[in-house]
């Protein structure tokens, strides 16, 4: 693993998925609470293992991927972060998703700003994309902290979506 893909803000440590955490993903893929409002919902065990190959994958294709949040004191899992090529061809997409007992302190703010970051000035990227349920007022705090602006909306799967975007300066 390139050891520049490690990311450390004050509260936390983002590192690459690997094999060792998938009995994390797992069990915040599978918590209806979190993965409810994600693209393509609730993952069951299988889907939980064959997106972390797809994301251990892109990590070697594309310079980002998703990342394992972990809290800085005492390692604690608390959720994931990261970057990847949409299916919609909308772009690369910020993507974060937090444990409950995780919400409500800015963990979530704290790691999708260090992966826009790195987005931007690492992985040279001059444009990044995020989308939220417009139900989903949380998400949409956090990118607005963030950075990002909401530049669109549409219809997805019977919801109405936001897109935000980040331009690189």
């Amino acid at each position: 693993m390139n050891p520049t893909w490690i990311l450390r803000t004050g509260r936390l440590v983002l590192t690459p998925v690997g094999g060792a955490d998938l009995p994390d993903l797992r069990a915040l893929k599978s918590d209806p609470q979190v993965f409810a409002v994600m693209l393509g919902g609730v993952r069951g065990p299988t889907e939980a293992a064959e997106e972390l190959a797809r994301d251990v994958v892109a990590w070697g294709a594309n310079g980002f991927g998703i990342w394992a949040v972990r809290e800085t004191a005492g390692n604690r899992f608390v959720g994931i972060t990261g970057l990847e090529c949409r299916p919609d061809g909308r772009g690369v997409a910020l993507r974060f998703a937090l444990g409950p007992d995780a919400q409500g302190r800015g963990l979530a703010r704290e790691a999708a700003g260090a992966a826009l970051r790195f987005g931007h000035d690492n992985a040279g990227l001059t444009r990044i994309v995020a989308i939220a349920r417009e139900s989903n007022i949380g998400s949409r705090v956090v990118l607005g902290a963030i950075g990002m602006t909401e530049c669109e909306s549409f219809g997805q799967n019977g919801y109405r979506m936001v897109l935000f975007e980040s331009l690189r300066r």
